[in-house]
Parts: C-alpha cells; structure tokens; sequence
C-alpha cells in the first residue's frame, strides 16, 4: 500500500509506517472537504442567482421611475399653463425658487463669519488668559477688558501670616547654623589640644562631616535671607511677571488689591489684548451647566480643565457667594478664569477645599465689576 502522505510504500494498511499517518482518519478529513466544497458551490450558486434577481428588480424600478418622472412632469406643466397665463404661470414657479436660494447663501455667510470672528471658545478663553509670576510663587490671571488683568490678592500679594511663618523659619536657621558653627569650632579647639592618635583622628572626620552639612545649607539659608528681605520690602508691580499665550512676557504697570475680596487688578502699559466677555444679564448659571477652568497649574502654562457647576457656597460670616465646580484646580490655577461653553466667563477661580478632590471655588465674575467700578467701567 502507498501512503497517500509521504508516497512510501508498505503492507501496514492501517498506519503509515514512515510519517505515522492513520488511514482511516485521513480519508474522514478527505471527505469532510469534499462535503465542505460541495456547499460552498451550492452557495455561490444561489448567492448568484439572488444577485441576478436584486439586478433584476433594480432595473424594474429604475425604468418605472424614469417613466413616472417624465409622465408627471409634462403632465402637470400642462395642467399650470391651461389654468393660468403664461406669463404668470413662468412667474409664480420661479419666484419660490429665487427666493429659497436667496434665504440659504445669506444665513450661511452670516454663520460662518459668526464662527471666525467669535472663534473657538475655549481657544479664545485661552489667548485671555495669563501666567503670573511673582517673586514667592505663580498663579494665573485674565483680561476683563482690553487693558486690564484680574487675578486673586494672594497671587500678588504675600500673606501677612504666611510672611511671619516664613519669617521664624528664618530666624531659626539662622540660630540652628550659628549653634552648629560653634559646636565645629569647639571640635577644631579639641583636635588642636589633642596628640597624634586614634582619638584626634576620630575628632577630624567629626569636623569634616559637619562642615560638609554645613556647607549644604548655607548656600539654601542665603537664598532664604534674600527672599525674606524683598518680602518685607513688599511687591511693587514690576515685579509682577505676566507671560501671554504666545510665550511673550510683560511687567505690570498698575495694581490694585481689593480689601474685601481676594480679588486684584493690573494693567500693562501698551496693547489691545483678547478679553474674555461677561454673560448677558439675563443669563444666570445654573447647578448642573459645563464649564472650564484656565490656568497655570503647578506649572503648566495654560491648561485646560472641565467640569460643572456643583453648586454654591455662601460664608455665614461674610456673606459671600462662590461657584463650586468640580473642574479640576490645582495651585497655580489661582486668579484664572471659569468660563461656560459659549466662552463667557463666569468666575474666578480662588480656592480648593483641602484633603478632598473635585470641591472647586470661584467668585462670580460680577464680583470683579462692582469691587473695582471706579477702574472698570
């Protein structure tokens, strides 16, 4: 017997004594193909004929179509021109026509120029939008008009508490380092008394491992110093940095800090900036609406956040009133605008409750127009 797989010739009927191949098994598989070949066939064939009758009927409708459009087309003119006078007839069926395409190309115009002057809400709310810098920090600010930027006071402003903590922390250091340049000019008095030996040896690796700390932490306690000083001194508004979408930067030229909300105001000396727009006055925002936040945060410039309103907050004490939003805001998000979709700016965005996430807050835009009027408006 030869096998059907490697051609080798044996009396073994069963198996293959060369490639072990079983006979039985491999004629099973040979006609299970051969059955699955069989209705392949049988399915192309019906598919053809069904794709021939589908050819069929589309044929039929599309003659029966044509026809019926010929047919009620003549057939209606004639009935028009019968009815009426010629003159008239052509009028009346021409003027629906002029004037429907009269009314589509002007609404189209319209809404386009509408979309490219007004521009991608968020991308316009972006260009707005600035990066503060100042000598103890950064924050985020935007322009409510041409000229003018608002922010939060404590983006510009160092918090007098903060300054006193700041302040001992300091003075601390300083004790901390004199005590330590003591104890090393003790060691020093102790290495010089003592004799060549295990002991003076041991007193000299004290000396060098303490000046080494020592050395780390006077270039930080400088740096410290220095910063505490141009605190005292107070921020003026020239060491206010503001950097602009564009990566273009600027020193502020006027700044005003409201007394009774966290609220500041500056000005630049030149330019005519993209503002962001108040809502309408009937407009009111509502617990559930989209919004975004811009901002700086932990510094990256710019960053674009979403979320809705969650709800308002009002302080028993002050009486004031916050937007809470879930968006989220993160520091260096301070002073930076919280818009709705349409790009109007809604708040600004001042605070995060601690140990928790998505309990954002924002004073209302309307806020920044009655504390500052006198400049504003």
């Amino acid at each position: 017997m030869r096998c059907p797989k490697c051609d080798n010739e044996q009396h073994n009927a069963v198996e293959c004594e060369k490639c072990g191949l079983i006979f039985a098994r491999y004629r099973k598989v040979q006609e299970r193909k051969k059955a699955e070949a069989l209705q392949q066939e049988s399915a192309a064939e019906k598919s053809g004929i069904a794709t021939k009758i589908l050819q069929l009927l589309v044929l039929v409708l599309v003659v029966a179509g044509t026809t019926y459009y010929f047919t009620v087309d003549r057939s209606s003119t004639h009935v028009v021109a019968t009815g009426s006078e010629p003159g008239r007839t052509q009028k009346s069926a021409q003027v629906p026509v002029a004037t429907k395409s009269a009314v589509k190309i002007p609404v189209q115009q319209a809404v386009s120029s509408r979309v490219k002057y007004r521009g991608n809400p968020i991308e316009r709310a972006r260009n707005a939008t600035v990066s503060i810098e100042t000598p103890w920090g950064t924050g985020s600010g935007f322009f409510v008009t041409k000229n003018y930027i608002v922010t939060n006071r404590h983006v510009v402003q160092f918090d007098e508490k903060k300054l006193e903590e700041f302040r001992n922390k300091v003075e601390t250091m300083r004790k901390m380092i004199q005590l330590e340049k003591r104890k090393i000019s003790n060691f020093q008095k102790r290495y010089r008394s003592l004799r060549k030996g295990p002991t003076r040896s041991q007193v000299a690796l004290i000396i060098d491992a303490r000046q080494g700390e020592l050395n780390k932490v006077l270039p930080q306690q400088k740096k410290l110093e220095e910063k505490l000083a141009q605190l005292e001194q107070g921020v003026s508004p020239s060491d206010i940095k503001i950097i602009f979408a564009d990566g273009s930067e600027q020193v502020a030229n006027y700044l005003l800090v409201s007394p009774n909300h966290d609220l500041a105001l500056m000005s630049l000396f030149s330019g005519d900036w993209t503002y962001l727009e108040k809502p309408l006055k009937n407009s009111r925002i509502r617990q559930g609406d989209k919004v975004y936040a811009i901002g700086s945060p932990v510094g990256l410039r710019h960053s674009v956040t979403s979320g809705i309103i969650s709800g308002f907050l009002k302080q028993t004490e002050s009486g004031e009133v916050y937007l809470q939003t879930d968006a989220a805001i993160n520091p260096g998000n301070s002073g930076g605008p919280l818009i709705d979709e349409n790009g109007y700016v809604r708040g600004v965005t001042t605070m995060i409750l601690k140990n928790t996430e998505g309990i954002g807050f924002a004073i209302p835009i309307q806020v920044v127009f009655d504390e500052f009027s006198g400049t504003l408006y």
